[in-house]
């Protein structure tokens, strides 16, 4: 287990993360009626030794010069333990921050329920969830950093909840502490399971980030969140450049060059802010798939792009991928963001471990939930697009591809293997399939072809700019549409 990383105080990092001096307290006395000696003896004790007067502190400040709103865990007091005032404090810093329409940064520490409070201190984490659930409801964002420790009641409530989670290094991270599961099992829980980092690893948070750090991701994060979504300027069309009528297989084979630029480059090149989200939340990472919130110009998005580095002959991209573009559709859902989506596939995972993971259930379920998604959604062909895997991500308001680009029920050689029971034919069977970008833009099915000078491959940096002028347009146009007659026309593309 990594060493134990040192604790700052919730004032200092109030001070470390907000601007200097904009620190406004929202916290009122705690009300103590009808305590036990021993208990209000405990409590007293407890303040003169933390400094505040309860496990929670709560208020406002800037942040890069953005108002937010913050409640931050002191493990000081009783532990970070959460009692009924805490709780109390809690729910109306949430509240507050859900009427005044500000950002909730959420920074817990603690051991869990307060033990000398018992059952009705447990129960206050329905009353949190509850809160937090309607401040993210109303769409507005809520960014949680776990410290050293979050465990118990805190962890599966608040601790958990957050549109984007990143936790310090060395942090102890989990449900049941370690110290408990020792008394009740007799032996010590397993090193190296409830840390950050090995959370990070399996996908339930996004990230591992030092204290010093944290300013800078929450103020890229906000930058996208808080973007405008109404009245954005209308960003001319980028010039159009003749796309020549290249021959399918040489499209085909253009896309399987392995120097082809990927949704990487494509954000390193195009996109700004960018913050990298990790797994699904729920236990799952797949390297097939990554999942950022970005920008493109001045326009916000939820991004989720498959991965061709990421996907290899041992490790296809598998039903976890799905599952984590799920959640990214969740997030534009709840944030009111556009989502777009990026296809680079060289087919989804035709395995044992797939089946059982349910791939064909999750490749139903992106589609449904992009035909119903409430919020703007674009796609991106951006090279191979190989079966359900990349049909998967295909349905949106506006599909952009670039012109090597390509999509078909299965690979070329698969599909040559069926009608011809050998792969010689696959030239043939692609031109018969009418896969390319060209193919699928004559059709409708794709409305704009990004041309390639005359191959990605050769001129990365120049075409992941051109691509990313062109999505920056069409975020633009699509930030001024109406999303209820979006979401009706979704499905008339495919009956052409």
């Amino acid at each position: 287990m990594s060493p134990s990383p040192h604790r700052l105080s919730a004032r200092e990092l109030v001070d470390l993360v907000l601007d200097a001096g904009s620190w406004t307290s929202w916290d009122v006395p705690p009300e103590r009626g009808g305590l036990a000696p021993a208990y209000a003896e405990e409590l007293a004790r407890a303040a003169e030794r933390s400094g505040v007067d309860e496990s929670v502190l709560s208020g406002e400040g800037l942040l890069r010069g953005r108002r937010v709103a913050v409640v931050v865990g002191e493990f000081g007091f009783l532990a970070g333990s959460i009692g009924r005032a805490s709780a109390d404090r809690l729910v109306a810093a949430v509240e507050r921050a859900t009427r005044e329409g500000l950002p909730l940064l959420a920074a817990p520490v603690s051991g869990g329920t307060r033990m000398q409070e018992g059952t009705p201190a447990f129960v206050q984490m329905v009353r949190i969830s509850a809160a937090v659930a309607a401040h993210k409801g109303a769409g507005l964002p809520y960014l949680v950093y776990l410290r050293h420790p979050t465990t118990g009641g805190v962890m599966a409530s608040w601790g958990s909840l957050g549109h984007v989670t990143v936790a310090e290094p060395g942090a102890l991270v989990g449900f049941l502490g370690p110290r408990v599961y020792e008394a009740l099992y007799g032996r010590p829980f397993p090193e190296g399971v409830q840390t950050s980092e090995n959370l990070a690893a399996r996908g339930i948070i996004d990230a591992v980030v030092a204290p010093e750090e944290i300013g800078a991701v929450l103020d890229r994060a906000l930058g996208v969140l808080l973007a405008r979504r109404e009245g954005v300027a209308e960003v001319p069309a980028p010039p159009d450049v003749p796309v020549p009528d290249v021959e399918t297989w040489d499209a085909v084979t253009r896309s399987r060059r392995p120097e082809r630029p990927g949704v990487r480059r494509l954000l390193k090149y195009a996109a700004r802010d960018v913050v990298p989200l990790n797994g699904t939340g729920e236990g799952e990472s797949d390297p097939g798939l990554l999942i950022a919130l970005a920008r493109f110009g001045a326009a916000p998005c939820v991004f989720l792009g498959q991965d061709r580095r990421g996907q290899t002959a041992d490790h296809p991209m598998g039903p976890g991928a799905l599952r984590e573009a799920r959640r990214g559709i969740r997030l534009a859902s709840e944030l009111g963001l556009p989502l777009v989506t990026v296809i680079d596939t060289q087919g989804a995972a035709l395995s044992v471990e797939a089946e059982n993971g349910g791939l064909a259930g999750e490749i139903a379920r992106c589609l449904s939930d992009l035909v119903t998604l409430d919020a703007p959604t674009l796609c991106l062909m951006l090279g191979e697009g190989n079966g359900g895997g990349a049909l998967a991500l295909l349905p949106a308001d506006r599909v952009v591809a670039a012109q090597h680009a390509w999509l078909s029920p299965l690979p070329p050689e698969g599909a040559s293997a069926i009608v011809h029971r050998d792969t010689d034919h696959a030239p043939e069977m692609a031109r018969a399939q009418q896969v390319r970008a060209l193919d699928l833009h004559a059709r409708g099915i794709v409305d704009r072809v990004v041309a390639e000078l005359p191959d990605a491959a050769d001129e990365p940096e120049d075409f992941c700019r051109r691509v990313g002028a062109v999505l920056e347009h069409e975020l633009a146009g699509l930030l001024r549409a109406d999303v209820a007659e979006l979401r009706g026309r979704r499905a008339e593309r495919y009956t052409r």
